[in-house]
């Protein structure tokens, strides 16, 4: 970060232009592997794999929408925040409907492929956590930015850890408890997201900034 970007003050965190690329970086990293995680949850069976892609997307949508967000006032950037909240709590809604399904028609996801996308998911992430954490603190705009790629990144270690115990245990239920794991972070990340979300309305609304 600059010493121009230095001295704006909190609030104005979010329209640098080391941010900007940030985001840039993100959304890349994300939709891109999202995708081909997504591949890998279908070839492999893996619930946790594809509860793990919709995060990597919902991470590049968010990323981008945070990018959109970067110059508009505090209440349109709070609003964005809000979005990306409710967004955030559907896909952990989604997840538990189709965990639930597949513990109805129980199959063994293929360990192996599971643990090699989940590996290479973690890695991804944990660049794009690494460009953002100079820029966790700010509005509930780039607080939710954030939230939504440290998530990714708790997510994939959390997969790989599946895929060793479906390996070892011979059964699935490692592989669905992940991710109902994965599904209860994004809820309550999505609550933290709405509740700033609201605060920043609120200051927008007293003229705070």
């Amino acid at each position: 970060m600059s010493d121009d970007d230095d001295d704006l003050p909190k609030d104005l965190a979010h329209i640098t232009p080391a941010y900007r690329r940030a985001l840039w970086i993100v959304v890349g990293l994300n939709v891109g592997y999202g995708l081909v995680e997504m591949v890998g949850g279908f070839i492999s069976g893996s619930q946790a794999l594809k509860a793990d892609a919709l995060d990597f997307l919902g991470d590049g949508l968010i990323s981008f929408l945070g990018l959109l967000a970067i110059s508009w006032s505090l209440a349109w950037r709070a609003r964005s925040a809000l979005i990306q909240g409710l967004f955030l709590a559907v896909l952990g809604l989604g997840v538990l409907a189709t965990t639930a399904y597949r513990v109805m028609v129980l199959s063994q996801p293929e360990a192996e492929l599971m643990g090699l996308f989940g590996a290479i998911a973690l890695a991804v992430n944990m660049v794009a956590a690494a460009v953002l954490i100079p820029h966790r603190e700010g509005d509930a705009n780039v607080r939710a930015v954030w939230l939504f790629s440290r998530n990714d990144a708790i997510g994939n270690l959390a997969v790989v850890i599946a895929a060793g115990l479906v390996w070892w245990t011979g059964t699935a239920w490692p592989d669905l408890v992940v991710a109902v794991v994965i599904a209860g972070l994004f809820l309550q990340s999505a609550w933290s997201i709405i509740r700033d979300a609201q605060a920043d309305l609120g200051s927008a609304a007293h003229g705070r900034y």
